[in-house]
C-alpha cells in the first residue's frame, strides 16, 4: 500500500486544522504523529481514514483518490478516539457482530485476536463491565482482528497497564512486519521513538520536522 497526501488542508469555522500537508507513506512502516492536543494529529488521521473530506488537496490510496475513486481506504483497521461498544454484549460477541459485516473470519479468529490484547479471561464478561484499559484492548482488537493493511490507532496504549503497553506494542511491531501500514500517535514521545520507522511533528496543522531511526541516535 502506497498512501500519497498532496497539498492536503482542513478548514474548519476559518480556522486551518490540517495545513497543505504534502506526505508519502508506505507500507511495512509505522508512522508516528507527534504533538500537543489540537495540533491537527488526529484530524489528518481521520482524513486518511475517509472520516472527512478534505477543503483542499487529496489523499490518493495505491493510485486511487479518497472520496472520489472510493469512500474509505480499503482492509483498514482504526481506533481514533475512545473505543464504543454495545454494553450489554460480552467482548466477544461485539467483536462477532463487527465481523459478520465482511464475513472475512471466523470465531477461532476472534479468540485469537483476544488472546493477543490480553483478554481471553474476559471475552464472556459485558462490555458495560469493563474497565479502561479492557476497553482500550478491545478497541484495538477490532482495529486488528480483520488483518488490515492500514492501521491507524489515535493513542492506543491511552488506559493500558504495563502489560497492556507492553502486548501494544508487540502487536504494533508485528502487524509492521506483516506488511501493514501504520499510523499512531501517541502522547509518549519514548513509545515512538521505539515503535516508529518516522515521526511527523505537527505544529497548527503544519508538518514540521520528519525524523527516522537514521537520524538522531535512534
Amino acid at each position: 500500500m502506497e498512501i500519497i497526501l498532496k497539498n492536503l488542508t482542513k478548514e474548519l469555522n476559518g480556522n486551518r486544522v490540517v495545513n497543505n500537508v504534502n506526505l508519502s507513506l508506505y507500507a511495512g512502516k509505522i508512522y508516528g504523529l507527534c504533538g500537543y492536543n489540537g495540533c491537527g494529529k488526529t484530524m489528518l488521521m481521520r482524513l486518511i481514514a475517509g472520516m472527512i473530506r478534505p477543503t483542499m488537496g487529496t489523499v490518493t490510496i495505491d493510485g486511487k483518490q479518497l472520496g472520489k475513486d472510493m469512500d474509505f481506504p480499503p482492509k483498514m483497521g482504526v481506533l481514533i478516539e475512545n473505543p464504543a461498544f454495545l454494553g450489554n454484549y460480552s467482548g466477544y460477541e461485539n467483536l462477532r457482530l463487527l465481523a459478520s459485516i465482511s464475513g472475512i473470519i471466523n470465531s477461532d479468529m476472534i479468540e485469537d485476536v483476544l488472546e493477543r490484547v490480553g483478554l481471553s479471561d474476559s471475552a464472556k464478561k459485558k462490555y458495560r463491565k469493563y474497565s479502561l484499559g479492557m476497553k482500550q484492548r478491545l478497541g484495538i482488537a477490532a482495529a486488528i482482528m480483520e488483518k488490515p493493511n492500514l492501521l491507524i490507532l489515535d493513542e492506543p496504549t491511552n488506559a493500558l497497564d504495563t502489560d497492556g503497553v507492553q502486548r501494544t506494542k508487540e502487536i504494533i511491531r508485528e502487524e509492521r512486519n506483516r506488511g501493514t501500514l501504520v499510523i499512531m500517535t501517541c502522547h509518549d514521545r519514548a513509545i515512538l521513538e521505539d515503535l516508529c520507522d518516522e515521526i511527523f511533528n505537527i505544529e497548527h496543522g503544519t508538518v514540521m520536522i520528519a525524523s527516522t531511526k537514521d537520524e538522531g541516535g535512534r
